[in-house]
């Protein structure tokens, strides 16, 4: 009787739908079926709907010319089509996420070793700048900058000027750079040099690592660079020059211009999201076991020494998740720019969106933009964190 049992019961388990395999292709089909029937279902509905009320769909509005102007990284015009002017508040928003990134990350680094600073009055400033900004929103600090910080600044007649730079609330005014006709020449030997100090690094890491024997890669490396670039700008007749930014009564005319509502929004976004680097970096820092230090420093290496060589390396893999998150949220956050009328990838939607009523599109276009970003970053911060990752034996 036994052993009946035991047949029939390995037989059910033998039979194709008890297979784990088999349930779970089966499931995942199910659901990708259903995913698909959902978006086919809104999308022709959508369609159907626009249609019904006598609205043009589709993305071919995006060769037509715009017939406005924008302030961006890119020269625009009236004549520009709508999808060049979302191109170039594209280019507005990767600029000011770059560098809020840069900014957030250098303060954050700072401000979090700070916070765990045996100096009272240190520790105490950085918990005090950590507080108070992470309980306000972004979008208020933006406002700060602009109305508060930017608009305090004096007026043309009356800018700031140190040499060949001025400072007004107009913008922050500086020599652009004119590039002649050999410059190329130059690039190619600053590139060139890159590539042998990278391999000088490369062999000095590979020789201390066989023999243990030091080498100042870095240094040789810059010397190398420099050098180098230095003798192709010599050779190629020094092809550059500085287009300098001249002051008249009501204007100043000329040299690069970096805008109150640029200068306000990355600014802004940067110390904003530091407080939160901060709090990440403070966190991976004091994940590192003590012992590491008291190691460290038993092997004579100083207190710089020993954050910069031990201390840091091991808290990366700690503060490297969590940071790509805050980057992720600087990028996202950009989009705040439309309250300080910056012409970011938003703004310019604005703006494509009035005049032609393609507001699906507008919205698809941001979503998609934004989408590939945060997923660019995502990528570059995961390969790094793989690159830092302990690797077993």
């Amino acid at each position: 009787m036994a052993v009946a049992d035991a047949g029939r019961l390995s037989a059910s388990r033998d039979r194709w739908y008890n297979n784990p395999l088999v349930r779970s292709i089966a499931v995942q089909i199910i659901l990708v079926a259903a995913v698909l029937g959902s978006v086919s279902w809104f999308a022709n509905n959508t369609v159907t709907n626009l249609h019904e009320r006598g609205i043009a769909s589709g993305f071919g509005f995006l060769g037509q010319r715009a017939g406005f102007d924008i302030v961006t990284f890119l020269p625009t015009n009236s004549s520009s089509t709508y999808g060049y002017m979302l191109l170039a508040g594209l280019l507005d928003t990767v600029v000011v996420s770059l560098l809020s990134i840069a900014i957030a990350t250098v303060m954050g680094l700072i401000v979090g070793i700070a916070r765990l600073s045996s100096n009272w009055l240190i520790r105490t400033i950085a918990t005090v700048y950590i507080e108070v900004l992470r309980n306000i929103p972004p979008l208020l600090v933006i406002l700060f900058f602009y109305l508060a910080v930017i608009a305090s600044l004096p007026a043309i007649r009356d800018a700031m000027q140190v040499g060949d730079f001025t400072l007004s609330n107009r913008g922050f005014f500086m020599p652009a750079p004119v590039f002649g006709a050999n410059f190329d020449i130059v690039l190619i030997a600053f590139l060139v040099s890159l590539a042998i100090a990278w391999g000088v690094r490369t062999w000095a890491f590979a020789r201390r690592m066989r023999t243990g024997q030091g080498f100042p890669s870095g240094w040789v490396g810059l010397a190398i660079v420099v050098v180098l670039t230095a003798a192709a700008f010599v050779a190629a007749g020094a092809p550059l020059s500085f287009d300098i930014p001249v002051k008249t009564r009501f204007n100043i005319n000329g040299g690069w211009t970096i805008a109150p509502e640029f200068a306000s929004l990355f600014l802004a976004l940067g110390i904003y999201t530091a407080s939160f680097i901060a709090e990440i970096v403070r966190s991976g820092v004091m994940a590192v076991n003590r012992g590491q230090t008291e190691a460290a420093r038993a092997l004579g290496l100083q207190g710089g020494q020993v954050l910069r060589l031990v201390v840091l390396p091991q808290a990366l893999r700690v503060i490297i998740p969590p940071l790509t998150s805050e980057y992720l949220n600087i990028t996202k956050n950009t989009s705040l720019a439309l309250a300080v009328g910056f012409a970011d990838l938003v703004a310019v939607g604005n703006n494509v969106l009035n005049p032609t009523g393609q507001s699906i599109e507008v919205v698809a276009v941001w979503m998609a933009f934004y989408l590939g970003l945060s997923i660019v970053i995502s990528v570059a911060m995961n390969w790094f964190n793989a690159r830092i990752a302990l690797k077993e034996r």
